[in-house]
């Protein structure tokens, strides 16, 4: 039975799923999903969150394996969502005297997933309050909205380690980490604007938190342990909830009914590569992960958008991928537009509409439209564009 030691005294108990194909019903996971779950021996033992309902039984016994017959004394519930609380009810049955330790705003959403009342055995927990075990003590910190309103995060001072609830989690196994040749910061990226991208303020109240502290090492309920390089993590966490580009470089995001605006899209990155070295990322909104292109139209800080007219609007795939990135409040780029249309262009219209409601998008001219097919004059008028995105 593998258990990994964190530090003496922490274990790691977690579970792999690498059944699941689809993370929260919508974002693709080739490499799995870790549900991540630690155990402090001390004193007093406390379970560090349960896993989700899926992974029960693997979970328990990794659980028992590391409990050795002994009594866990508390259950941290730093969340409650299902993947991290599908075994509350069944540690708070196994263990009667064990307490459950949460925010105030977890009391209800258990009662409402459970259908259960343990708040006879529940000690709620406010900003600063703290929880010895022996050696060990734990202070606990809120985290409202990061990403849902009842979650908390705690710091065990000895060890110095930050369990960060979902912040700082990323998709992808642990036991297939060697296969992710992109490294943590990847899918770290994907997982955060899709999930957290909405709570930037949010994010950045429970950074200022933990500048407080000396963390040494950060476990999150989902991905890697995180041991060394903490300043790299906690600095592209500020970046990402700032709203700030991380890298400079365009990202082409196209959708085509015909291949006619794929041709356009394709010759401005083609003109671009040719007029400078800057970075050229191109999503096929057809035909790519929507997800990881919303990650790139927050890591880059220019972006081009090019779709057809499509029923006297705009093509739904784009209109889609815009309505996500209004959702995670995209702000601070720039932004390119491409339309096509054949009797009746709208689409550039419609997209730039969308973005003059975003915090801080510049929309760069000339809006380029290209009448049905790419034609010498669409060239020209690409190449203007490349002059301005360039700038």
């Amino acid at each position: 039975m593998e258990i990994t030691q964190i530090t003496n005294g922490i274990r790691y108990i977690g579970v792999d799923d690498l059944d699941l194909d689809l993370f929260e019903g919508q974002y693709e996971i080739p490499l799995g999903m870790s549900y991540n779950s630690y155990l402090i021996e001390d004193d007093k033992i406390a379970i560090m969150d349960t896993v989700d309902a899926r992974k029960t039984d693997e979970w328990i016994a990794k659980l028992d394996s590391a409990l050795a017959g002994r009594t866990p004394d508390y259950l941290i519930i730093h969340h409650v969502e299902p993947d991290h609380a599908g075994n509350i009810k069944y540690i708070m049955d196994r263990f009667p005297n064990c307490v459950g330790v949460c925010s105030q705003k977890a009391v209800g959403l258990m009662k409402r997933f459970f259908d259960v009342d343990f708040e006879d055995r529940l000690q709620t927990v406010k900003e600063g309050d703290t929880l010895s075990l022996g050696e060990r003590t734990l202070q606990f910190m809120m985290a409202p909205m990061v990403h849902w309103p009842e979650v908390m995060v705690s710091y065990e001072q000895k060890d110095k380690v930050l369990f960060s609830a979902d912040a700082f989690g990323k998709f992808g196994a642990l036991s297939r980490e060697e296969e992710d040749e992109e490294g943590w910061s990847c899918e770290a990226r994907r997982y955060y604007f899709n999930i957290c991208g909405k709570y930037g303020n949010m994010v950045q109240g429970l950074l200022k938190k933990v500048a407080q502290l000396d963390v040494k090492i950060i476990c999150s309920l989902h991905g890697s342990v995180l041991t060394e390089n903490l300043d790299y993590y906690i600095g592209l966490y500020d970046t990402w909830s700032k709203y700030e580009p991380e890298n400079e470089g365009i990202f082409i995001a196209y959708s085509s009914l015909h291949g006619n605006t794929e041709k356009a899209a394709l010759t401005l990155a083609s003109i671009i590569k040719e007029m400078s070295d800057i970075k050229v990322s191109v999503a096929d909104l057809r035909h790519d992960d929507m997800h990881e292109a919303i990650e790139d139209a927050f890591r880059y800080d220019r972006m081009v958008v090019a779709a057809p007219t499509y029923d006297g609007g705009l093509m739904p795939i784009m209109e889609d991928f815009i309505s996500h990135l209004k959702i995670k409040m995209y702000q601070n780029r720039k932004v390119g537009i491409i339309e096509n249309g054949s009797w009746a262009p709208v689409a550039g219209k419609k997209m730039r509409e969308a973005f003059e409601t975003m915090k801080n998008v510049t929309i760069l001219e000339p809006m380029v439209t290209v009448e049905s097919t790419v034609k010498p004059n669409t060239v020209e008028a690409l190449k203007e564009l490349a002059k301005t995105l360039v700038g």
